[in-house]
């Protein structure tokens, strides 16, 4: 898993030892400051002050959320249970060989307004 971050952002539950902790034995997380490592902004669209993206043996694996963009995640996560159910689904679609996994909770009304 890769989190691409603008240099100042806070990354509140990734970094946190309570996630990073119960997924280590399958997921390492990675903070990188697009900044400094730019290769990858126009590719990957990474403009976001914070953007969590998934990759397995150097694969983008994709996710669906319900928003539309099955590339990242580029939205603050509210619960920690939340990210981890998501890490977690990932790895298990990834070894299964699947390059799009579904998200175990429907994003696509969280933002209507």
């Amino acid at each position: 898993m890769l989190c691409c971050c603008e240099a100042g952002s806070v990354l509140l539950y990734l970094g946190s030892s309570t996630v990073s902790e119960t997924v280590k034995n399958f997921a390492v997380i990675y903070l990188v400051d697009i900044t400094e490592v730019p290769d990858f902004n126009k590719m990957y669209e990474l403009y976001d002050p914070c953007t969590v993206m998934f990759f397995f043996r150097n694969k983008h694996i994709m996710i669906d959320l319900g928003t539309g963009n099955n590339n990242k995640i580029n939205w603050a996560m509210e619960d920690k249970q939340e990210m981890i159910d998501i890490i977690e689904t990932v790895y298990r679609g990834a070894r299964k060989g699947r390059g799009l996994v579904v998200s175990p909770k429907d994003y696509s009304t969280k933002y209507r307004y």
